[in-house]
């Protein structure tokens, strides 16, 4: 429980994240019980409230991410150099059953510490290695033990969706841990391979029984594809509530079809460039009207937070529409995408994803979750004058001040507050010990370190090597 009756923010540049973008300059935030009491000028701090003071700092929603493997966290940075082909062989053949129950919790815990760290308040733990019963009661076991908003989205690379899904285990389990919690939601995640059998239709079904959302990786190179989409859509199980993770490699036709369902994409715009997936869709969902969030993916590559998520898909998006104006001999004077939009999906655009209004705006009687942005020891902080912009490119995770999940303090001063993190690390240790006495160190060494192909330096027609030597003995 929170130790104070109210929070109120003073000073600060607010960033409401209202229709309109504004910029609310020198404003206070108050924060009661778990709500948004009020966003104004001089407000009046209740008695017993906390008052943080806010001056040249950004206090904006919390931050949203639509897709993070969270049980992937132990392995930190492993994978650095995988390509996707790799990580698959890694985790759905090779190696991803030694994961045990305490191993997922040791990754859950670890991913959502970090995450709030970063001012991401709500995640969805795109949970995949839940190959028994006992493995998920350990996901939702550490993401119940760290204060922050998480939605477990439910999936199974062991088995297909219909086979896990269809287990009374399953429905047991639902029953037991997915309650109505307001910081737990709950979600199904598997993926479509377009198979023309539609194997898929039972966990789709059983998702529609029990009223929940459906998230799949969806336009992946080589794995799902428009075919997918099609039977999705043939079938009747494209919803509003539905999530396609990527998208980085559909036909407008499949574009077509989400728009016109009402689903929305979660872009990982580090990982659809460096893992191979397409190349980050932003550009394509734009044209079609889909609305966006975005998300980190996983630890065992990348950065876990969303000023990375946020910094890249500017450089994405706007790198491909130079490069196309270049092909035709055209230059790109304005830039489409903008910083505030960026700013928009981390938080909005998850709201929207996962059907919660209450979230991603800082409004009167909207959820508590509130971030403030501010590093007075940081040669970065200032100038501020452009709040959107320096949130998108020049504020890291070292300048979140302050943190409020659902109006409940878990970061201030720049630390986090409560959190075990020595704990936090010996779980992780444990796990790391685990997995790579259960592999050999040949294996683990080999998997973190892929070989490199082979290539070849052109030719090069100018054979000598001192140009200047050369101009001179001309002379």
């Amino acid at each position: 429980m929170n130790e104070y009756s109210a929070v109120l923010l003073r000073g600060g540049t607010v960033l409401p994240m209202d229709e309109t973008r504004s910029v609310l300059t020198d404003t206070d935030v108050l924060v009661v019980g778990d709500r948004v009491a009020a966003v104004g000028g001089n407000l009046v701090a209740p008695d017993g409230a906390l008052e943080i003071d806010a001056t040249d700092g950004i206090v904006m929603p919390g931050m949203i991410d639509t897709h993070r493997h969270m049980w992937q966290t132990a392995m930190r940075g492993y994978g650095a150099d995988w390509t996707l082909t790799q990580y698959f062989v890694w985790y759905y053949l090779d190696h991803g059953k030694l994961f045990r129950p305490e191993d997922v919790h040791a990754g859950n815990t670890l991913a959502a510490i970090e995450a709030l760290d970063a001012g991401v308040t709500t995640v969805v733990d795109w949970s995949h290695g839940l190959r028994t019963v006992d493995h998920a009661d350990a996901a939702v076991d550490a993401l119940e033990a760290i204060p922050g908003r998480h939605v477990l989205a439910y999936g199974n690379i062991q088995q297909p969706p219909a086979q896990w899904s269809g287990t009374p285990e399953f429905r047991d389990f639902v029953r037991r841990r997915i309650t109505g919690d307001d910081l737990l939601g709950f979600q199904m995640a598997f993926d479509v391979t377009g198979d023309p059998a539609f194997p898929e239709k039972a966990a789709f079904e059983v998702a529609r029984e029990l009223g929940v959302a459906v998230t799949t990786h969806a336009g992946v190179w080589g794995a799902t594809s428009d075919d997918g989409i099609r039977l999705m859509h043939e079938h009747g199980f494209m919803t509003d509530r539905t999530v396609y993770v990527h998208a980085a490699s559909l036909r407008a036709d499949s574009y077509h079809r989400i728009a016109a369902t009402g689903g929305s994409v979660s872009v990982s715009t580090e990982s659809e460039q460096s893992a191979g997936q397409g190349y980050p869709p932003t550009w394509a969902i734009r044209a079609h009207g889909i609305p966006v969030s975005l998300s980190m993916d996983t630890s065992v590559w990348w950065s876990g937070d969303l000023f990375s998520a946020m910094r890249t898909t500017l450089g994405a998006d706007r790198s491909r529409e130079h490069l196309a104006a270049h092909a035709q001999n055209e230059t790109v004077t304005h830039c489409t995408l903008r910083a505030d939009q960026v700013v928009e999906w981390a938080t909005r655009g998850g709201a929207h994803a996962l059907g919660r209004s209450d979230l991603g705006r800082l409004e009167p009687g909207r959820k508590a979750d509130v971030v403030l942005i501010k590093n007075d020891d940081s040669p970065v902080s200032f100038p501020l004058l452009n709040p959107y912009g320096h949130v998108a490119f020049q504020a890291q995770r070292g300048d979140v001040h302050t943190v409020l999940v659902n109006g409940r303090v878990v970061k201030k001063d720049n630390k986090l507050v409560g959190i075990d993190l020595a704990a936090a690390r010996r779980a992780v240790e444990s796990t790391v010990d685990h997995l790579r006495g259960a592999m050999g160190e040949d294996a683990w060494r080999q998997g973190m370190n892929p070989d490199i192909p082979e290539t070849k330096v052109l030719d090069n027609p100018y054979t000598y090597t001192d140009y200047r030597s050369t101009a001179t003995h001309s002379r």
